[in-house]
């Protein structure tokens, strides 16, 4: 295994373009101050700082987009307390198997970077939809999935999946929670503003949807 040092002592870390592309975001972005266990996060990804994975998990706790409607994992921090090695069991049981979970949304909508346990390529991203309870091969790599998402690319993604005042309600949800609505959105229903909304920690939402897409439903 390569020393934190090898991973951290790199040229040209990706840190800066991160900076940049938070520059020409067009909906706010809140990159977090990393907190005290980036070099095992970093050790344990075995990813050197000029990735973006590498630069997310070593410089910052993660990045908050749009008022927080998206979570990329970074660090770990006091206001996005899960970071991307804990989070996906490595060195113990892995919560995705072939694959890893990067990103995620207040609706318990998961994206993960294909390792050749989902549909399509592996290198590409995956989004796992709560109106869908299935994996959905995006054309995109990680770098470039984060850079769409902050110049962009959440356009149009989200349509018809937010209500009236969801920017109070989703910027005080913390990082370890999402919202459970209910019915469902992938069960008929009323639009997801009349539809029952409540924060429950996101690991939950991770569990219910993951049993209920591995049987199909």
């Amino acid at each position: 295994m390569r020393t934190v040092a090898e991973l951290r002592d790199v040229a040209d870390p990706a840190i800066e373009r991160i900076r940049g592309w938070i520059g020409e975001a067009i909906r706010p972005v809140e990159l977090l101050a990393p907190g005290g266990a980036t070099d095992g996060v970093l050790h344990r990804l075995q990813v050197t700082r000029r990735s973006t994975l590498g630069a997310l998990a070593a410089d910052t706790g993660g990045l908050l987009v749009d008022h927080g409607w998206l979570r990329h994992l970074g660090g770990g921090s006091a206001r996005l307390p899960r970071d991307l090695a804990t989070w996906n069991g490595i060195g113990a049981e892995p919560r995705c198997p072939g694959a890893m979970l990067v990103t995620d949304d207040v609706l318990g909508g998961f994206f993960a970077i294909n390792g050749g346990g989902l549909p399509g390529e592996p290198g590409n991203m995956c989004y796992l939809a709560p109106d869908s309870l299935r994996w959905e091969p995006l054309e995109l790599g990680h770098t470039d999935f984060v850079h769409w998402t902050l110049t962009g690319g959440l356009h149009g993604f989200y349509d018809g999946q937010r209500w009236d005042g969801w920017e109070a309600e989703v910027s005080a949800l913390p990082g370890d929670r999402a919202l459970s609505v209910y019915p469902f959105l992938w069960a008929a229903g009323p639009p997801i503003g009349d539809r029952s909304r409540g924060p429950v920690p996101i690991d939950e939402l991770w569990g219910l949807w993951h049993d209920l897409a591995a049987q199909g439903v």
